[in-house]
């Protein structure tokens, strides 16, 4: 009886370092989200910012912008690959048309490397963007050119002060 117990409970040490080992040599995906999306809210860095809200993505390279439609889902190795639009001349003065891009990188835990891929079909030529490694929650540096500020209202409380009156009382 004495030996089975000791037979087991070496499989089940077993059991556990082999687990431990191969999920330390698996890629490594613990800095991805566990929902498989980009995390909401504000990322920058050098040359770049990112706002992330609840229906669309908006990235800044320099004095250039890219939007995406909706959340951006990202694989079990944090890779994403997804199609928007983008405005290459966009500052000072916003000059259109937007034209189609892709959004491509790596997101690991509180850091993103993106790039865009725009295909200008004003001047018909390819014209890449990045890439730009930003962080979640640190203000974007892009020199002369502001980032646009996009607020997303979740709920609008009232203070109890306010107080509502009908027309004509």
């Amino acid at each position: 009886m004495k030996g089975a117990r000791s037979t087991a409970l070496a499989l089940l040490v077993a059991l556990i370092a082999f687990t431990a080992l191969t999920a330390s040599c698996s890629g490594g995906t613990t800095g991805v989200p566990a929902d498989h999306l980009i995390p909401l809210g504000t990322w920058g860095g050098e040359g770049g910012g990112l706002i992330v809200g609840d229906t669309s993505m908006h990235l800044h390279v320099g004095c250039t912008y890219g939007d995406v439609s909706g959340r951006v889902p990202v694989d079990a190795e944090g890779r994403f690959d997804v199609a928007g639009s983008y405005m290459l001349r966009a500052y000072p003065i916003t000059v259109g048309p937007t034209v189609p891009a892709r959004f491509t990188g790596h997101i690991d835990g509180d850091r993103i490397t993106i790039t865009a891929t725009v295909d200008d079909t004003v001047t018909h030529q390819t014209v890449v963007r990045g890439p730009v490694q930003l962080t979640l929650g640190e203000d974007p540096k892009l020199g002369p050119c502001p980032i646009c500020r996009r607020p997303t209202v979740r709920a609008i409380r009232r203070p109890a002060s306010w107080r509502w009156v009908a027309a004509g009382r």
